[in-house]
Formats: C-alpha cells, structure tokens, sequence
C-alpha cells in the first residue's frame, strides 16, 4: 500500500514537474517569438526610414539644381582699377598720384560715414498729411539741407532689392548689383573679392577704423584698424542699445583734434533704428526715440569734426510698416542719403532744388551711385565693376554751373564702365550686337565731350550737353546689364524639376503600394537605389571630366539622383500594385486629390499665392461641412453623434483660427491685421497677452478630455500631461509676460537683468519640452491601467473552488494612439513656446483641430484612406499664415532666434528660426501617425506599413505643391511679379517641404521605434 501511495506521488511530480517544463518551453517560446518580432519589426522599421531618406535626398538634389538655375547670378571679374592708369585723359590733370587724387582732383582727405540701418527716407523729412510717431524725429538733415545747400544736400536713397543689410553693404561698397541669391547669404556673409570703395582706400593707404554692425567684417576681413575698431553682435534684434551705445563710446574720443591723425575713414554702422523697427514697428515712440537720439549725435559729430571731412550719413535700405524689410515694396527700397561739409562745395543745378524732395518719388539717385561719387571726392579710382552714376549735387559746384567737372566726373565714370563692358563680354563670349546702343551712345558723348573741350570751359552749355550724354550711356548700360544678369540656367531648372516630378511618383507609388514595405522586399528596393545612387555619382562625376558641362560636384550629384531612379525603376512590378492605384478609388480619395491638385494648378496665379491663407480656409471649411454630411450617415448611433459633434467643432476652430491674420502688402486694402497690435506694429496687443495663460488652463484639459474618452489617462499621461505640460504652457505665458514688460518698460528693473530672467524662463520650459516630454516618451509604458480581479467576487465559487480571474485594462483602444501623443504634446510645447502670443493661440487651436480631426477620421472609418494626412497638410500651410507668417522674407520673425538666447548661436538660432516659421507644418507632421494609431488595438497588424503609406502621402501632398511652386516659378520667369509673389513662394515651399520631410521621417516615424515595441512589450506582439 505504502509502495503504490510512493509510486502514485512519484507519477504526480513527474506530471507536475513535465507540466511545469512544458509552461516553461511554452513562455520561453513566447519570449523568442516576441524577440523574434521585435527584431523582425526594428528591421522592417529601418526599410521604411531609409526609403524616405531616399525620396529627401530626391527632394534636396531637386531643390538645389532647380535653385542654382534659377536664382541669379553674375560673372564677378577679378580685374582691380589702378591709381596710375585712369580710364581716360582729363587736361589740365596730373595723372596717377594719391596725394592729389589718382583719377580727379580730389576734394577731402577724410570722410566719416554713418550708416542708420533702416533709415527710411521720410524719417527725415517733415510730415505732409498724417503726422506719425517717426515724423519730425530726426530734423538736423532736413534742416541743414535746405538751410545751408553749399554745405549740405539731402535725397532718397533707392536700394536695390533684397533688401537685406549684407546685400546692400556689397552694393554701397562695389557699385555693382546683387543678384536674388543673395539673399540666402545674408546670415552667412563671406568676404567681397571683387574690387571695391574699402579696398580702393586701404590701397591709397588710408586707415579705416569700423564701428558697429560686425557684419562689415565679414566681408571685409582684416581691412579695418585693429586697435581702434570695434565691432558689436548684429542679429539680437530685442538689443535697441548696445550697438548705438558702442558706436557713440568711441566714435566721438575719435573726432578729438589730438586724435585726427590716428584715422582717414572711420565707418560708424548704427542699429538701434532697424531693431527698433523690428521689435516694435516704425510707428512707436521705441523708434521715435532712436531717432531723436541719432538726431542729436549727428548734431554733435557736425560741431565737432574738421573743415577737411566729408560726413556722410544714409540708409542701407527702409523697413515697412511693421519695421521689416528684406522685399521691394517702397518703404523697404527707399533709404536716405545725406552729405554734409564745412566747406561749402555742394550745390543745386535748379533754384527749386535748394528744399530736399518731399517725398522719395522726387529726384532719387540709386544707392550704387555713392561708389563713384566717394570715390572721386577721395581722390581713389572708380572700383572696376562699378555701374553706379556719379550723384549731381556733389560735383555741380555751389554755384549749381560747373558743368564742366560735372562732365569730366561722368566722362571718367563711362570710360571705367565701358571698360568692365568690354571685359564681361569678352568674358562671356557675348555678340558686340548686345552692345550695340551703348556704343552708339559712347560714340555720340565722346564727340560732344570733344566738341566742350575745344570751346573751352566758358561754354558751360557744351559741358552740360556733354554730361548728360555720358549719363544716357551710364543709364543704358546699366539697363544692359541688368538684363544680362536676368538669365536663367535652363538645363539646371529642367534637371531639378524633373528629378523633383520623378520624386512626386515614387511617393506615390510609396504612399499607395503594402508589398514595397515588406522586410524582403523593402530590403531588395532600398540595396538597388543604394547601388544605383553610388554608380550613378560615380558615373556622373567621371563624365564632367570627359563633357565639361559642369562642376564634377554637380555631376556627382545629377548622377546619383538619376542613378538611383534607373535602379528604381528596374525593380520588379510585383514590387508594387500596378501604376494605376496611384489613382484613388473612393469619394474621399478623390477629394484629398481635388484639394491637392487645384492648390498646385492655382499657384500659376498671382492673385491666388497672394490670397492663399482665405483659399486654405475655404478648403478646410469644405471638408468639415463635409464629414458633417458623412457622420449623419453612420449607422452607429455612437459614431453618428460623435461624428458630427467633432465635424462641427472642426468647423467652428476653422473659422476661430481665421481671426488670426497677418496681411500682406498686396491684400491690402482689403484685409486687416489681427496678429500684432496694429497694423503698423510688431508687439502684440495687451489683451492678446491674457492668451497664454488661457492655454495653458485650457489646453492640458482638453487633451485630458480626449484621452479620458477612450479611459487613457493612466500612466505617464497623467504626470505629463496634467503637470509638466500645463507647467510648461505657464512657464511661456509668464515668458511672454515679461517680454511685453521689457517693450513697454513696465519695471524699473535693469534689462539685462529682466533678459537673463527671460531667457532662463525659456530654457526651462525647452528643458521641460525635449528633456523630460522626449524622455517620457521614449521610457513611457502605454498610457493603460490594468485590474485583475476574480469573476465571482471574493475569489471563491459555490463548491469553494477558486473562480477564473479576469483583467480589465483602462485606455486599450487607444493605447498606440495615446503614447504617440506624448511624443506630439513635447513638440507642441516647444512650439508654442516660440510663438508670439497670438500665434501660440492659434498653434493651440490647431492641437485642438487635430485631436477632432483624428476622432472624425475614426467615427468614419477613414484610417486608410488619403484624406487624413491631406487634411493635416493643408492644416499646416493654413496654420503658417495664423501665425503670423506669410510667404515673403519680411515676415520672417527674427527675434524668435534669441528667445532662450542672448546672442546668436549656431545651430541653435536657426533651429529656433524653424521651430517659429514652420512650426504648424512641423506638429502636422509629427500629427500623421496618430491618423493610422488613432483608436487602434494594442495588437492590429500591419500599423507600421499604414503609418510609412500616410506618411508618404502627407509627404506627397507637400511634394506636389512644391512641383507646382517650383513649375510655375520657372515658367513665369520673366513675370513682373517673380520676385515679389512667385520666387519667394517657391522658396516657402521648397523650405516646408525639407522640413516636412525630415520630421516626418526622422520624428514622427522614427517615433514608431519606440512607441510600437512599448506596446507590444505589455501587450505581446501577436
């Protein structure tokens, strides 16, 4: 009995003990098939983000051989004008020395120029009708002009666009003109090579000392006197002071007597004038009291400087009415420029000429004509590319009849420019017959030049008529010229165009096609695009070496581009779906096509680029009403309410968010500004003020409404979401508090004490954002609470066997859905953070658009189709007009680069630049995977192939825009509105699209590399 009670135990270990082991080879199966999948989805990932890597590097390949065809260029010529060999033979003038002047009778020995950023034209001169805040201001130039004309004129100053400070210097110091691409350079200066005003007096051994703007620097390294110069930061546009401050602590120990000899040129470069304008408009008293300040500094330099100087003081370009510039509208070309001596040797050529002009459509002379004028009255020769004139009422006399210098200052003006004619053609290999009028016009003033030398120097007439022959040849060749240097490489554009459609339809084929995403056979796409792209460069490098067509850089480049298309387009059909799925298939495919395609056909209008942001809301308007119509069709009484509820909100935020505007010159008269106080100002109003902390009371709630909807606000939603987000939300508020403090000097409180305090309130909520938001988003666990509990209550059946337990887990549904968020909420912080008041309003009402969005997108069904990532699309480029931007360069909001900064750092200022300009498009972006993630199961398959498909549609949306921008600027080339409306919305685009395109592949689907497995990791992967 004893031995069968053994053997029955023994049997009933050995059972218990082969259970045991099977549970084990059972769980560590389960382990290995997770690893397995994990590994298996980690590779798949990576297929995915180096498919996409490949369309961005298409997207920047086209982008920059379209670019370096279209934006001009010019032929800079390295030949320098010599003192000892003039362009022409004067009577009565030794030749070729300094001491008396190398071309012409020189007139001063020193001169002193004062350069006022932004010194628009009519800050000089009284008001006529409206009186403003800049008005009457500034009066020692108008006052001196007009009181004393022999000693002083003033006029508008015209600069050619862009408008942008470094531009300008290089047309104030060359003579010459700049070409659009230019304006790329304008935060990256490098030194001027060309022959120029500094280098002409550095040759003639004069020593110039700078003060101010450090951007003369740049272009003139090593030009300036070591132990007297001072140069100060430029970019800190919030710093009205510490640049004027620095110019004035050294400039006036300059003009003592017993330091005379210590200088020739000294360069004063304020600024306080121009970051007055940005920060608050040029209709503020900030900007009214810059003035009154330069006002009295220019009163004490006329009393203090010498009989033997020249001052000069001018503008390098305007500003408009909110104090930007950077474009060609007439506040921003029209500067101003004022000459004063004590010697009494300007003049007038009219009686009527004695008051300044009134306006800056009187009597202008273009800012490329103060090259020749300095540099005869320096006594130095014309720089070599000059094209500039030289300006009437220095050389006239101060009687206004000496006709004969002003003749010979023009003869030798249009001999130094019909010498840089015959070089560039020459260099490049022009027909004498583009030349011909020019010449026709040279001969003509040469023979009446002949005609007054020979009567002698009383027959003013025959000297006047001489002059102004000289000047129609200066005026006609400069026309000339600048219609050289509107030519476009053509086989540039069509390479960058046509690599740019070819992208359109591989993102096609991406966004619609579920085998390219396979491991296998994402695997074989990407290594044959690999192999394609590395042969291609090679190939295309090696056969500049054979053509000569191009740089071997370029052809590199063209190679690899091509390269990796050929391979592409060898891969196998059953790669992808056949080419007509790219076609959609439903109602709702067909309407994200219609959004697409008539945005992109619409930008061949000028009036359409112009009034994108209303056509936007339209657009969006159209789609709400939409899924209004949709949801009423539901046949679940939940998604039907639920539906229309969110389809309505949907179009009640449209229509909020359009209350934010910033308009842009052309809509005006028919739209106001909403985004700054006024029109006519940078600062925000003080009620706008209270819109932070709105947000930041409101937001977190309303994200915690969306999660509590699907039982989602466990885990780390609750400490990041209710906490360090809304934390974060005040922390901006109480920024941007402090900020308006500073512009309306509320506390007595030092500002470099209240910047410090400002700019570690913004380091702190960027810590709060990317620290701790990206931290708890890659360590997160789902945002799921999970109960175990027994069916029967207290654990025990009727006959006392314990009962089955069950799990209930809060916030399943959503569970991918709700973690990505967190990864959305971390961007949206940092992103408010850099907005103005009212932009970060308007980036919260988007947050709240999208969260409606997504719960229209799964009320009806809509997940896979294409509608969602369009929608966000359009969402981004309309939320990018609300706030505060438009497509042109003086929308730009420069000052967002020192919100957490002082000074300007690389790449942070940048960086921070982005964040503010395209911040709406950057949480779209980041906003697509939730259309997929949204609402799903913990263990749907297939999510990351859905994610890479609406990804590369919302991708394609931006793509397809950039085409049409980049088509439409190319093909209306010639178009009197290319510069002003279609070149900088191409540029827009093109800048959206790389943005776009890096945070939607490296952010929101490199996000999926932690969120999917931190799912599965709770949830199991099958």
């Amino acid at each position: 009995m004893d031995g069968n009670a053994r053997s029955s135990e023994y049997r009933k270990i050995s059972a218990d003990y082969a259970a045991a082991k099977e549970k084990t080879a059972r769980a560590k199966a389960a382990i290995e098939a997770n690893l397995s999948k994990d590994r298996q989805f980690k590779r798949s990932h990576l297929v995915v983000t180096g498919l996409l890597f490949w369309i961005i590097l298409l997207h920047a390949l086209g982008i920059y051989f379209f670019t370096k065809g279209f934006l001009l260029t010019r032929l800079v010529l390295d030949y320098k004008s010599e003192c000892v060999a003039p362009t022409l033979e004067l009577p009565g003038h030794e030749l070729g020395k300094y001491s008396i002047g190398c071309w012409y009778p020189k007139t001063f020995d020193k001169a002193i120029i004062i350069l006022v950023d932004a010194l628009r034209y009519d800050f000089t001169v009284p008001s006529i009708a409206e009186s403003h805040h800049y008005h009457d201001a500034l009066t020692v130039l108008h006052e001196v002009a007009r009181g004393s004309p022999e000693n002083a004129f003033l006029l508008p100053f015209i600069a050619d666009p862009p408008t942008t400070t470094l531009q300008r210097l290089k047309g104030l110091t060359t003579g010459t003109l700049p070409t659009f691409i230019d304006a790329g350079s304008n935060f990256a200066g490098t030194s001027i090579d060309e022959d120029n005003l500094l280098s002409q007096l550095r040759d003639a051994g004069k020593n110039i000392v700078h003060l101010g703007d450090d951007t003369w620097h740049a272009l003139f390294p090593d030009y300036f006197d070591p132990n007297l110069t001072h140069a100060y930061d430029s970019f800190n546009v919030w710093d009205l002071h510490t640049v004027d401050n620095g110019v004035n602590e050294h400039i006036f120990p300059l003009l003592n007597p017993a330091n005379s000899p210590k200088w020739d040129i000294i360069i004063g470069h304020y600024l306080g004038v121009d970051h007055a304008g940005h920060r608050y408009g040029p209709d503020h008293p900030a900007t009214a009291a810059k003035l009154r300040q330069m006002d009295q500094v220019f009163r004490n330099i006329t009393s203090e400087m010498d009989d033997e100087t020249l001052l000069v003081i001018m503008g390098d370009h305007g500003m408009d009415s909110k104090g930007d510039h950077g474009g060609e509208s007439d506040d921003e070309i029209e500067a101003a420029l004022w000459m004063y001596s004590r010697k009494g040797v300007f003049g007038r050529s009219q009686s009527d000429f004695v008051d300044p002009p009134s306006t800056a459509k009187e009597r202008p002379v273009w800012q490329i004509d103060l090259v020749p004028t300095l540099s005869l009255l320096l006594g130095v020769p014309i720089p070599f590319n000059n094209l500039g004139t030289p300006i009437e009422e220095a050389f006239i006399g101060h009687d206004g009849q000496d006709w004969q210098k002003m003749a010979s200052v023009n003869a030798l003006t249009a001999a130094q420019i019909k010498k840089y004619q015959h070089e560039y053609a020459s260099a490049r290999g022009l027909d004498s017959a583009v030349f011909a009028n020019p010449a026709s016009l040279w001969n003509t003033a040469m023979h009446l030049w002949d005609i007054a030398i020979s009567t002698g120097k009383e027959d003013i007439l025959a000297f006047k008529i001489a002059s102004d022959a000289f000047r129609s040849y200066e005026s006609e060749n400069l026309n000339i010229c600048k219609s050289l240097w509107a030519r476009f490489d053509i086989p540039s554009m069509i390479y960058g165009i046509a690599i740019l459609v070819a992208g359109v339809i591989c993102l096609g084929l991406f966004a619609r096609s579920d085998v390219a995403y396979e491991p296998s056979r994402g695997r074989l796409a990407l290594k044959s695009i690999a192999i394609g792209t590395c042969v291609g460069a090679v190939f295309g490098s090696g056969c500049t070496l054979i053509i000569h067509f191009s740089s071997m850089l370029d052809g590199a480049l063209l190679g690899a581009a091509f390269g990796g298309l050929g391979n592409f387009a060898t891969l196998p059909r059953s790669l992808f779906r056949n080419l007509w799925s790219i076609l959609p298939a439903t109602f709702w495919g067909w309407l994200a096509f219609v959004f697409t395609i008539s945005q992109s056909i619409g930008f061949a209008s000028n009036s359409y680029t112009i009034w994108e942001d209303e056509i936007l809301l339209f657009f969006t308007g159209t789609f709400g009403l939409l899924t209004t119509i949709s949801s009423c069709r539901q046949a679940e009484p939940t998604d039907r309410i639920l539906g229309m509820y969110q389809s309505l909100l949907f179009l009640i935020l449209t229509r909020t968010a359009s209350l934010s505007r910033l308009c842009r010159e052309e809509q005006m008269p028919f739209c106001r500004s909403t985004y700054y106080a006024s029109a006519n100002s940078s600062i925000s109003a003080p009620w706008q003020l209270l819109l932070p902390y709105i947000l930041a009371l409101l937001l977190p709630s309303i994200i915690k409404s969306y999660y509590k909807s699907t039982r989602s606000y466990e885990g780390s939603a609750v400490t990041w979401i209710g906490f360090a987000l809304r934390l974060g939300l005040f922390g901006s508020a109480i920024f941007w508090t402090l900020d308006a403090a500073d512009d309306g000097e509320w506390f007595s409180l030092d500002r470099d004490v209240l910047k410090t305090i400002k700019s570690s309130i913004a380091q702190i909520v960027l810590a709060i954002a990317f620290a701790a938001g990206l931290t708890t988003f890659i360590w997160a666990d789902p945002c799921v609470h999970i109960e175990v509990f027994a069916a029967g209550g207290d654990g025990q059946s009727k006959t006392g066997t314990p009962t089955p337990k069950q799990v209930k887990v809060l916030g399943y549904a959503n569970a991918h859905g709700s973690r990505f968020f967190l990864l959305f909420s971390s961007w949206l912080l940092a992103i408010i953070l850099v907005q103005k008041p009212m932009g970060g309003g308007s980036i919260g009402v988007l947050t709240w658009q999208i969260l409606a969005l997504l719960d229209i997108i799964d009320t009806n069904s809509l997940s896979a189709s294409a509608i969602g990532p369009i929608i966000l699309g359009m969402l981004g480029n309309f939320y990018f007009f609300k706030t505060g931007h438009q497509a042109t360069l003086s929308s730009i909001q420069w000052e967002s680069a020192f919100i957490p900064l002082k000074t300007i750092q690389y790449p942070w200022s940048p960086i921070l630049l982005m964040l503010n300009a395209f911040g709406a498009q950057i949480l779209t972006a980041i906003a697509v995977p939730l259309v997929v993630l949204w609402k799903q199961p913990p263990k749907k398959p297939g999510l990351l192939i859905d994610v890479a498909k609406a990804m590369a549609t919302h991708m394609l949306f931006y793509a397809v825009i950039n085409v049409a921008t980049t088509m439409w600027a190319g093909w209306l080339r010639r178009h009197l509105m290319l510069y002003r409306i279609f070149s900088p919305r191409f540029l827009t685009g093109a800048a959206v699209l790389l943005v776009v395109d890096v945070v939607g592949t490296f952010v929101a689907v490199g996000g999926l590399r932690w969120n999917t497995p931190s799912v599965a990791g709770t949830f199991g992967w099958d």
